[in-house]
C-alpha cells in the first residue's frame, strides 16, 4: 500500500511538470532517473519527448516504406538484423503483429540514416530503435531516434569505431577510481572493455531479456549525460567484484564471465550508484586517463580492423601500458608546470570518506540533480577537446 501511495504521488507529480508552463523538464529528468523511473509506458510517450527536446506537435509525415528500400546501401544488413530480433519481441505476441512491427522497424531505421547521410548504421542500431518502436509506436519513435542518433548515440554513427573505443576507455579509470583491486586484476587478465560493447551500443537492451528494466534504463539513460551507460557498466562490473576475483586470471575467463550478464541485477540501487559515480568522478576527470588509454590502445590495435578481430582475443599492450606509468610517475618528480597532474598516480586517500558522503547525499537527491545539471549544460562532441 505504501508502494502504492508512493507510486500516485511519483505519477502526479510528473504530470505536474508536464502541465506547468513552460514544462518543467529539470523535474522530469529528476522523476525519470529516481526509484522506478517514469513508471508506465503512457507516461514515457509524454515524456521521453521533453527530454530529447522533441516537439510532438510537428512530427514529420511517415515516409513511404518502398521507396526508402529501393536503393539502401544500408536495406541487407538491416533486413538481416532485424530478422534476428526476434526474442527483443515481447513473448506471446501473434506473429502477424510482430512481423508488422518488423517492417515499421526496418522503415524507422532507413528513414533516419536517408535524413542524415552522416550517420552510419552499425550493429546493434536495431536494439535501440525497437526499444522505442515498442514504447511510443512508430512515428513518434521515429522523431525520437532521430534525435538520439544526432546527440546521445552520434559516436557509435561514425564510420569508424574510434569514438567507440574512445567511450570504452572511461570503463577502466571508473573503475579503478572506486575498487583498485578490480582494476588490477582485470588489467592482470588483459581483458580489455569489448565486453561492454555490446552494452555501450545496444544501452543494453541487447543483453537483457526483461523488457521492463530495459525500459527503467532508457529513462535513466535519456535523463542523464551521454556517457552515462558506461557507467552504468562500470557498476555492473564492480557489483560482482567477488566472481571477478574469484575468477582464472586470464582473458578468455575474465572475458567470458562478464559478457554474460546476470538477469538479475539490482537495477534501482545500481543506477543511484552510477549517478553518485558520474557525480564524483565526472567525465572530465577521467578524461586524461581515458586518453591515455586510447594512446596505447592506438600503438597497440591501430586500426578498427584490429579492433574487430580483438573481440574474440583482444590483448592490449600490456608493456606500453607499463611504460606510461613509469613514464608518469617519472614526471612526478619533474619542476611545477612540466608536471603532468594524472588521474593514474593520483593518492586514493580521501575516496572512501568521499563514497561515504554520496551514500548519504543520494537519499537527498543531490546526486539526482548534479546528473540533471550536467545533463543540461552537455555540448555534443564533447571529446574532440582530449585529441586537438
Amino acid at each position: 500500500a505504501d508502494f502504492d501511495a508512493k507510486k500516485k504521488r511519483k505519477v502526479a507529480e510528473i504530470y505536474q511538470a508536464l502541465n506547468s508552463d513552460p514544462i518543467d523538464v529539470a523535474t522530469l529528468r529528476r522523476m525519470a532517473i529516481s526509484e522506478g523511473g517514469l513508471l508506465t509506458d503512457e507516461i514515457r510517450c509524454k515524456v521521453w519527448p521533453k527530454l530529447l527536446s522533441v516537439n510532438t506537435d510537428d512530427l514529420p509525415p511517415l515516409p513511404a516504406g518502398k521507396e526508402l528500400r529501393e536503393d539502401n546501401k544500408d536495406y541487407q544488413q538491416v533486413l538481416l538484423d532485424v530478422r534476428r530480433s526476434l526474442r527483443r519481441f515481447p513473448p506471446g505476441m501473434p506473429d502477424d503483429q510482430r512481423e508488422g512491427l518488423q517492417e515499421e522497424l526496418i522503415d524507422i531505421i532507413l528513414h533516419v540514416l536517408k535524413r542524415n547521410p552522416q550517420l552510419h548504421y552499425y550493429q546493434g542500431y536495431h536494439d535501440i530503435v525497437v526499444t522505442f518502436l515498442l514504447v511510443v509506436g512508430e512515428r513518434l519513435a521515429t522523431a525520437l531516434v532521430e534525435k538520439l542518433s544526432t546527440h546521445h548515440l552520434r559516436d557509435f554513427m561514425d564510420p569508424t569505431m574510434d569514438n567507440t573505443k574512445h567511450i570504452l576507455n572511461y570503463l577502466m579509470p571508473i573503475i579503478d577510481q572506486v575498487n583498485p583491486e578490480v582494476h588490477d586484476f582485470m588489467q592482470s587478465a588483459e581483458v580489455g572493455t569489448i565486453f561492454a560493447l555490446s552494452w555501450l551500443i545496444t544501452w543494453f537492451g541487447h543483453v537483457l531479456s526483461d523488457f521492463r528494466h530495459v525500459v527503467r534504463l532508457y529513462d535513466f539513460f535519456l535523463a542523464c549525460h551521454p556517457l552515462m551507460p558506461i557507467y552504468f557498466a562500470a557498476v555492473i562490473v564492480l557489483y560482482r567484484e567477488q566472481e571477478v576475483l574469484d575468477c582464472e586470471c586470464d582473458m578468455a575467463s575474465v572475458h567470458h564471465l562478464l559478457s554474460q550478464i546476470p538477469q538479475d541485477l539490482p537495477y534501482e540501487s545500481l543506477i543511484s550508484k552510477a549517478g553518485d559515480l558520474f557525480v564524483q568522478f565526472p567525465p572530465s576527470e577521467l578524461a586524461k586517463e581515458a586518453a591515455q588509454a586510447a594512446q596505447a590502445e592506438r600503438t597497440a590495435a591501430s586500426t578498427f580492423k584490429d579492433f574487430e578481430l580483438a573481440s574474440v582475443q583482444q590483448r592490449p599492450d600490456t608493456v606500453l601500458r607499463q611504460r606510461f606509468r613509469e613514464q608518469l610517475r617519472g614526471e612526478e618528480r619533474l619542476p611545477g608546470e612540466k608536471r603532468t597532474k594524472s588521474i593514474l598516480t593520483k593518492p586514493r586517500t580521501n575516496r572512501f570518506v568521499k563514497l561515504a558522503v554520496m551514500g548519504l547525499t543520494v537519499a537527498l537527491g543531490a546526486a539526482a540533480l548534479a546528473v540533471v545539471k550536467s545533463a543540461l549544460e552537455w555540448a555534443p562532441k564533447f571529446e574532440l577537446e582530449i585529441f586537438p
